[in-house]
């Protein structure tokens, strides 16, 4: 297969910034987009169980009464697009049953011979110490997602912006996720930035490679 050069690769990472301000009147294209989806679907997870959805938040009005919940940056109504990551506040048996099932569907084996892989993670994610802490863990697969999204869409020229300034209880208020088994994490504005979008052409500020990278 194709690939990029690491050249090509940088460049897009460097062309790539938290944008302050997207146009309100360019959309992305419809094969863009539905790759960027597929982008977020095909994120790693540990296990594969996927323990998130992605709210495609379309609605105007929906995102208008999001705007004052997330510190009233307009990037929540601007975007072309505002994707809320959403992770599973608890995992149960039934959401490893799923996952056994649908790897037997795909794979054509039976769901027998998953058996142990199946016992694997009811010990750990379900009946284990993290699944004790199964928000956090969740939270952690979704942060994932939202990498993966924001650099695969650098490399296709769509900007990005995730959003932490926000507050959870009101998104979920919303978008009506209670009693859902998810909750709000953190959102992502995608889209075109504004021509004068002033932080554009700043220039990136990052430590030193040996600041942050250290051979043992």
């Amino acid at each position: 297969m194709n690939s990029m050069t690491p050249p090509q690769l940088l460049q897009s990472l460097h062309w790539r910034y938290a944008t302050k301000a997207f146009d309100a009147t360019k959309k992305i294209p419809r094969d863009v987009w539905q790759a960027l989806e597929q982008a977020l679907v095909l994120t790693p997870t540990s296990y594969g169980l996927q323990p998130y959805q992605f709210l495609r938040v379309e609605d105007p009005a929906l995102r208008a009464a999001l705007l004052p919940h997330s510190w009233s940056q307009r990037q929540v109504v601007d975007a072309d697009q505002l994707v809320v990551f959403t992770a599973r506040t608890e995992m149960t048996e039934a959401d490893v049953d799923k996952l056994i099932r649908r790897i037997a569907e795909v794979r054509q084996v039976p769901a027998a011979a998953l058996e142990t892989y199946r016992g694997m993670m009811l010990s750990d994610i379900v009946h284990g110490p993290r699944g004790k802490k199964a928000l956090e863990w969740a939270t952690r697969q979704a942060y994932i997602a939202l990498g993966n999204l924001m650099t695969c869409a650098a490399v296709l020229g769509v900007d990005t912006c995730a959003l932490e300034g926000l507050n959870p209880l009101e998104y979920d208020r919303i978008l009506k996720l209670e009693g859902t088994g998810y909750v709000t994490v953190v959102a992502c504005a995608v889209g075109y930035r504004a021509a004068d979008d002033k932080h554009a052409g700043l220039a990136k500020v990052r430590y030193e490679m040996t600041d942050l990278i250290r051979s043992v």
